[in-house]
């Protein structure tokens, strides 16, 4: 008889404990789990900046009419050449992304040390003319597409551009004569850069462009008689630049 009496005791034990940790469990308050944030970069947004680095140019001039007394070359006789020098300016546009690709415009204008000068001496020394030429300033409008990968973009453009050029003449003595002319060529641009973002805000990179531009006609003979014209323009300017940009309105994405 005692043992049934303990044996029940027991039980019942066991059944009060069991309900009192089911009533703690129920009163516990519910707490979600934290969120895993995963920051990724938003290359959204309008920005400013400016590059630095070098170009070349490719300058070509033939000669199409000859009727003055100091010009020493015949229609279809010219120079090639081609100058490199310091390549500078500043850049400005705007991004739109769609996941992992970007898309844009941007603007360009940029200063150029780009020059030459050949000396045509067929008819001997004393008898020579001089050719001076140089590219000093261009300016680009392109369309930009993009891959984003993190922090990294990497990029292709294209679109317009136009550069600043001139070419003079002058005929050393005893026979003296000269003549320049400065015109603006439009053409085409295309390219290819890496931007890493390095906060929010600022934006470093690399490009590399390549630029083409048509031909126009040059008159050369200025005050002296008579005509020497030239067909001219920069067969193509190739530029390398690094690249430092300020990004506006960039919150950080959050993605859950």
């Amino acid at each position: 008889m005692h043992s049934k009496l303990i044996a029940a005791a027991a039980f019942t034990a066991t059944l009060g404990t069991g309900a009192a940790s089911a009533a703690d469990l129920a009163m516990r308050p519910y707490t979600k789990a934290p969120a895993f944030v995963d920051s990724i970069y938003n290359w959204g947004g309008f920005y400013i900046g400016g590059h630095i680095g070098g170009a070349t140019t490719n300058e070509e001039w033939i000669n199409t009419a000859n009727t003055t007394p100091f010009g020493d070359l015949s229609p279809g006789q010219g120079f090639r050449q081609r100058g490199t020098g310091v390549f500078g300016g500043g850049q400005m546009g705007y991004n739109w992304q769609a996941s992992n690709y970007v898309f844009g415009l941007e603007g360009t204008i940029s200063g150029l040390d780009n020059k030459g000068t050949v000396l045509n001496n067929v008819f001997g020394v004393g008898l020579d003319d001089r050719f001076s030429w140089r590219t000093d300033w261009m300016a680009t409008i392109t369309g930009r597409a993009g891959y984003a990968v993190a922090n990294n973009l990497f990029y292709v453009k294209g679109g317009y551009a136009g550069v600043n050029n001139r070419l003079s003449v002058t005929m050393l003595p005893p026979v003296t004569g000269s003549g320049s002319q400065t015109q603006w060529h439009n053409g085409w641009t295309i390219g290819a850069g890496w931007e890493y973002g390095i906060t929010q805000n600022w934006i470093v990179g690399l490009e590399y462009d390549y630029a083409a531009f048509e031909r126009k006609s040059y008159q050369l003979a200025g005050a002296s008689p008579g005509t020497y014209t030239f067909d001219t323009k920069p067969r193509d300017i190739q530029s390398a630049v690094v690249r430092l940009s300020y990004k506006f309105n960039a919150p950080v994405v959050a993605r859950y």
